[in-house]
């Protein structure tokens, strides 16, 4: 009985070798076209492919699905801000040092401006623009007044802010564009 037992065992496995060999050969056949197969030595790439990895985006290009006409543009990850004319041309993009409360993505409008304030971290600022009000913090750009946003003092992060900075050319260029009712779009 053991050698009729082990020509069974012997039988199953071939037979379970084989089904899965034949799975395996449909699955690969099923494959859209560069996936899971591995090239043949000496093959040239097919046309439209490349060996090289994927560009990333610049990050100084205007973000998708950031509305259209006018508009200022606020990327909370990439804190960086977009100057947009109707045309859709971007006339400025820069750096900003954000505020410690973020407005929810969405599409606002500049509800009021300041030149000349403390702003309520205690450091004096201009050109103040205004745009949303998240849990009693107002939201808005402004430039530290005596130097670039670097030379502020880093904020207390007990202190709810609601200030985004940017440097004084940058701020300087923000109060001119973006008057009362300007749109700004805050992207993610």
């Amino acid at each position: 009985m053991s050698a009729s037992s082990s020509g069974i065992v012997a039988g199953l496995t071939a037979a379970a070798l084989a089904t899965v060999g034949y799975l395996a050969h449909q699955a690969a056949e099923s494959l859209p076209a560069g996936l899971g197969r591995t090239a043949h030595a000496g093959a040239t790439p097919a046309a439209g492919t490349s060996k090289a990895p994927p560009l990333k985006k610049d990050p100084t290009a205007l973000p998708d699905d950031s509305g259209k006409g006018a508009r200022v543009v606020y990327s909370l990850r990439g804190d960086r801000v977009w100057l947009v004319a109707g045309d859709e041309a971007v006339s400025r993009t820069f750096e900003v040092d954000p505020s410690a409360v973020d407005p929810a993505p969405g599409s606002y409008a500049v509800t009021s401006r300041s030149n000349s304030v403390t702003g309520s971290d205690g450091v004096p600022v201009e050109h103040v623009v205004r745009f949303a009000t998240v849990d009693g913090v107002v939201v808005g750009f402004s430039s530290a007044v005596g130097g670039p946003t670097a030379s502020a003092p880093a904020p207390d992060p007990k202190v709810r802010t609601g200030g985004i900075r940017e440097s004084r050319a940058d701020g300087d260029a923000m109060w001119t564009f973006a008057t009362i009712g300007r749109t700004v779009v805050v992207v993610r």
